[in-house]
Formats: C-alpha cells, sequence, structure tokens
C-alpha cells in the first residue's frame, strides 16, 4: 500500500487528467437518489409541520452522511486486503475531486462567448447548468461574472473542500489504518455537499428539511474556504468583503479571488424572477472578463498544487 499522502496525490493527477467519466456511475449520483427518495419518505410524513421537517432533515443528514462514511471506510479497508486494493481507492478518492470537471464546465460557456459574434444564447443555455441564478436575457458582462462567481464559489465546494479532508483522513490513515482514512472524510464532505445543493435552499418545505444539511456543509467548508483564502494572500480583505454575504463561505472564496486576480465581483441577481442584490465583493477592481475567467481556474490549479507539495513536505518530514 502507497504512503496516504502518495494516494491523494495519485487521486488529484488522476482527476486532473480525466475528470468524471459520464459514463460510469458517480458516487454523488447515488448520495443523490438516496436523498431523493428519503426527502420523498419524510415530505409524505411530516406535511407541513417545520419541527416534523427539522427533524426529518436531521435524519436525512445522518443517514447520508453515516452511509457516506462507513462505504468510504469500507472501501479504504477493502483496499488493504485485496491485491487491486490501491487502483480502486486511488479511483475512488478522484472522485470527490471536481477539479476538471469545473474547468471544463467553465470553459464550455467561454466557448461562445468567445466566437465573433458572441452566441448569447448558447452561453445562456450552458450557463443555466452550472449557476442558481437566472439566466435569460443576461449580457456578456453579466453571464462573465456570473461564470467568475461560480468558478470562485465551486472551486472550493468541488475542488479544495474535499481535498481538505481528504488530507485530513491522510493524516489520520497515517497514524493507524483502523481510523476513517482519506476516502470516508472525503466521501462524508461530499454527502454534506450534496444535501446542500439540493436540499439547502430557503423557500417551501426545504427551509425547514433542509436546515441540518446546509448547517453542516457550512461548516465543514468554514476552515478550507479560509485557507483557501490564505493560500491565495487575501484572508484579510476575503474576510471583510465576505462577511456582508449571507452564506458564511462563498462570499469570502469569492472575495479572495477577486483580490488576488483584480476582478469586481458582486451585484444585482435575479432568482426566479425575484432581484437579490449580492455584496460588491473588491468594487475597486475591474469588470468580470475572459481572462480572468480563465485566471480562476488557473490560479485554483496552481494552489491545488501549493496544497499537495506542502502536505507532501509535512508527511516527510513526520
Amino acid at each position: 500500500m502507497l504512503p496516504p499522502i502518495e494516494l491523494v496525490i495519485a487521486a488529484s493527477g488522476l482527476d486532473r487528467l480525466i475528470g468524471d467519466p459520464r459514463w460510469c456511475l458517480h458516487p454523488v449520483q447515488v448520495m443523490g437518489a438516496v436523498i431523493t427518495q428519503l426527502r420523498l419518505w419524510t415530505e409524505t410524513i411530516s406535511g407541513d409541520r417545520p419541527w416534523a421537517l427539522r427533524l426529518g432533515g436531521g435524519f436525512i443528514t445522518a443517514v447520508v452522511v453515516a452511509g457516506s462514511t462507513a462505504a468510504g471506510w469500507g472501501l479504504e479497508q477493502l483496499s488493504l486486503r485485496a491485491p487491486w486494493g490501491v487502483p480502486l481507492l486511488v479511483i475512488a478518492l478522484a472522485s470527490a475531486l471536481a477539479g476538471r470537471s469545473l474547468r471544463l464546465a467553465v470553459e464550455d460557456v467561454l466557448k461562445p462567448l468567445s466566437s465573433s459574434p458572441p452566441d448569447l444564447k448558447q452561453a445562456r443555455h450552458k450557463l443555466g447548468w452550472i449557476v442558481g441564478r437566472d439566466v435569460d436575457g443576461l449580457p456578456a458582462p453579466e453571464l462573465l461574472r456570473a461564470l467568475a462567481e461560480t468558478a470562485s464559489e465551486n472551486a472550493v465546494d468541488g475542488l479544495f473542500g474535499p481535498l481538505f479532508w481528504m488530507l485530513i483522513g491522510a493524516g489520520l490513515w497515517s497514524i493507524n489504518q483502523a481510523l476513517p482514512g482519506p476516502l470516508a472524510l472525503a466521501w462524508a464532505f461530499k454527502a454534506s455537499s450534496t444535501l446542500d445543493s439540493m436540499l439547502g435552499y430557503r423557500r417551501g418545505r426545504l427551509q425547514w428539511l433542509g436546515t441540518a444539511g446546509a448547517r453542516l456543509d457550512d461548516g465543514l467548508t468554514w476552515l478550507p474556504c479560509r485557507l483557501l483564502a490564505l493560500s491565495l494572500g487575501q484572508l484579510g480583505p476575503a474576510l471583510r468583503d465576505g462577511a456582508s454575504d449571507p452564506s458564511p463561505n462563498a462570499g469570502v472564496s469569492q472575495a479572495a479571488y477577486a483580490h488576488a486576480l483584480g476582478l469586481r465581483l458582486g451585484g444585482l441577481n435575479r432568482y426566479s424572477g425575484i432581484e437579490k442584490a449580492k455584496p460588491l465583493l473588491n468594487p475597486g477592481g475591474r469588470e468580470a472578463d475572459q481572462k480572468g475567467v480563465q485566471a480562476i481556474l488557473n490560479v485554483s490549479q496552481r494552489s491545488a498544487l501549493l496544497w499537495l507539495g506542502l502536505s507532501g513536505l509535512v508527511a516527510l518530514l513526520a
């Protein structure tokens, strides 16, 4: 068996090379299917009673996170015994990282914006798959701002959050391989992130049903988000600008990239036809452009390499 940090490095390399093949069932799809079924049962039993929905949401969160952790832990223990355990574990670890998937999704929106003339209709269609805001009628500058904001926010959710917990798990596993290791903790994080993305909305029954999952995701993302801002050399400005955002993490991660790259993010967005003003981040920066969006992707890649390099050095010294 390879040292735990080498498993994480190998998984990061695999994610960078091939990402998530669409023909292969992804663990997040399994988590999503379980959440959907549990939500159906919970809403049937709870009706519109807030206390029952909160209780049901806590139950869903406990089942999905505990089940994902146990599945990862079980695969880790299997990998210690099976001759094909190392490749299986590396593939499973890579499934928790979304660095390449995020890059491809963002660049897929940039392509129609780069054509002459820009194909705004196609860009809006592709952007609509990766953002929660309304995209109909958005002009090119607003499309680029939305793209920059989702690239900077999802860098934490899709790459640095799971990578952080993977590295923590690698540290635990290097102490005792009977403990939950990198896959168990990474899948626990992915479970909380999936719960937040599916249930963490402040509307209808979800304002009660999704509370537990959203709070857990906020807690698990808090430290990696701030470590990323520190990696970018923008912790102070990110905390200052991000403080007015209702999310404890989204504003901080977006502000870190905005200050690091001299971009101005935030402003007026529409969600299901309702306008919502988001705080301005780095107000003195330039408007988000194609070079700025591409720079976000490149900086994320370099920061991930920095995290892996420092973690490898710590493991070597230890």
